[in-house]
């Protein structure tokens, strides 16, 4: 009988909750749906396998990957893949002023996640009513609607990212609605609160890693790293 391989265990906090979880390392399997993904030439399988690796190296069965924010499910992806293949990837851009390709080594371990400040997931229509957004979870991944809704597709992020609807006393939970309910209290709102709206959209935390350099021509830059793309190419 061929022998079973051990793996290091890691604790990871997730950033929207502060809750810890213990995960593994990449296997084979799971760099074959990253390759897989990557072929596929489609932003939503890659997403996809993202979500998925994140789900299957995590050991503690009370972790929920539909219930995280995608930008959790982001920095997990990165802790897990530097202490699964490397902590360091490498990134080059072309500087705009002297037209020169720099290359800059990056330690995974140090991106953080920027959470805005003064956003509030409340949105108040009025002294008795509004709304509780959440920011949009990692079950996304898996909504080809979403995917395909072209050029609704910022709106129909929004109606997945209300949580809740109260006025007064009463409290109504989002999945406890049907669509034609959500769509028109939705589209009957005044034009302040959807740009409240639009503000706690726009402001959702992301990854960040500031890199700083000289180029050629003397000049102090700055670089700011803010997305998956960002860091590494999968695959």
């Amino acid at each position: 009988m061929l022998p079973k391989i051990s793996y290091p265990i890691h604790e990871l906090t997730v950033p929207s909750t502060k809750e810890k979880f213990m995960f593994r390392p990449f296997l084979v399997k799971e760099e074959k749906l990253l390759l897989m993904a990557k072929t596929s030439d489609d932003p939503s399988e890659i997403l996809r396998a993202i979500k998925q690796v994140v789900n299957n190296c995590c050991l503690d069965e009370k972790f929920d990957v539909d219930d995280i924010a995608i930008f959790d499910i982001e920095y997990l992806f990165i802790r897990i893949r530097a202490f699964s293949i490397n902590n360091i990837a490498s990134v080059s851009y072309r500087d705009n002023e002297d037209n020169e390709i720099y290359t800059f080594d990056i330690d995974l371990n140090s991106i953080e996640v920027q959470f805005p400040e003064g956003v509030d997931a409340i949105i108040k229509i009025n002294d008795s009513s509004g709304i509780v957004m959440k920011y949009p979870r990692a079950q996304i991944f898996d909504d080809q609607e979403y995917f395909n809704s072209g050029e609704n597709a910022f709106y129909e992020l929004v109606i997945r990212s209300m949580h809740q609807i109260y006025h007064d006393e009463d409290v109504y939970d989002l999945a406890t609605l049907n669509r034609e309910e959500i769509e028109n209290f939705l589209d009957n709102l005044d034009v302040a609160t959807y740009q409240k709206i639009v503000k706690f959209m726009e402001s959702t935390p992301k990854l960040y890693y500031k890199i700083e350099y000289k180029n050629k021509n003397g000049t102090e830059r700055k670089i700011e790293l803010r997305s998956l793309a960002d860091f590494f190419t999968l695959g």
